[in-house]
């Protein structure tokens, strides 16, 4: 039986039919069908999302952080949400180093617990979800990813954000039919990967910082939705565990990656 050459060892002729062949392919793929409206399908997810009442999702993320010496690290974290709307919202999150966090809303106030450093911090905040995130995240300096994601006004936040949103494809690589869809904004540039059909939720997200050094992307991992939980009250309440110590947020240290050469944000402080 005769071997097959190497591609490093393919005449050059042989190697410019190879690329025109699959140049071909490409392009008798279907291409003449008219495709989907790009912004119509993100307006979509996002109105689907700010009706419901109630939803959990797992999340895994990872993020880009560049470093001083130029060298690009990815970092890694899992996180458990939980919204109930109007005033409700969980966010357990683990870091790839292990470390354990949880952010509580109850209507009343905002918690954030730091389970590796053994600490906390509380600020009152009565409100809705959509007012406790951006005091959490504006006012507090804290780190919440996808935060607009929460809110009720994320139709209309995307809609005066996105510059720009194209179709790209129909793709069942995720588990299920989802459209891919790619959009731009001044400072960011995205693309999200959206189920088809009666529930169209984000099964996957990419953002690009386009204007910051090295380009560096946040990209996101969506399973096991649940639209149709009814969680407790009792699941967004925060009884700090025996010899944990209360701190200000102020102490807190909260960054959208960990710093330069490795050591990542977390709480630190004594008790108050």
């Amino acid at each position: 039986m005769q071997r097959r050459q190497p591609f490093s060892q393919w005449p050059a002729k042989s190697f410019g039919v190879f690329l025109i062949a699959a140049a071909s392919i490409v392009l008798a793929s279907p291409g003449n069908e008219k495709q989907p409206d790009g912004e119509a399908v993100l307006t979509r997810m996002a109105n689907y999302l700010a009706k419901l009442p109630a939803w959990s999702v797992t999340v895994h993320s990872s993020f880009d952080a560049v470093q001083s010496d130029g060298f690009k690290v990815e970092w890694n974290d899992i996180r458990t949400v939980t919204l109930k709307r109007p005033d409700r919202l969980r966010v357990e999150s683990k870091r790839s180093d292990g470390a354990r966090s949880l952010v509580l809303f109850d209507g009343k106030t905002i918690t954030s617990f730091d389970e590796s450093a053994q600490v906390y911090a509380q600020q009152p905040h009565p409100g809705s979800v959509d007012s406790a995130v951006v005091y959490f995240v504006r006012d507090l300096g804290m780190r919440l990813p996808l935060a607009l994601m929460l809110s009720d006004q994320f139709p209309a936040e995307l809609k005066q954000r996105v510059q720009a949103a194209k179709y790209v494809e129909t793709t069942e690589t995720l588990g299920v039919p989802a459209d891919h869809i790619a959009a731009k904004t001044p400072t960011v540039d995205f693309q999200v990967w959206i189920a088809r059909g009666d529930r169209p939720l984000p099964l996957r997200v990419v953002l690009t910082y386009k204007n910051t050094q090295g380009q560096p992307q946040f990209r996101a991992q969506f399973s096991d939705w649940n639209v149709d939980i009814k969680p407790d009250d009792d699941l967004f309440a925060f009884t700090p565990p025996a010899g944990v110590n209360r701190i200000p947020f102020a102490a807190t240290l909260a960054s959208i990656a960990p710093a330069p050469g490795g050591s990542a944000a977390r709480m630190k402080g004594g008790k108050q």
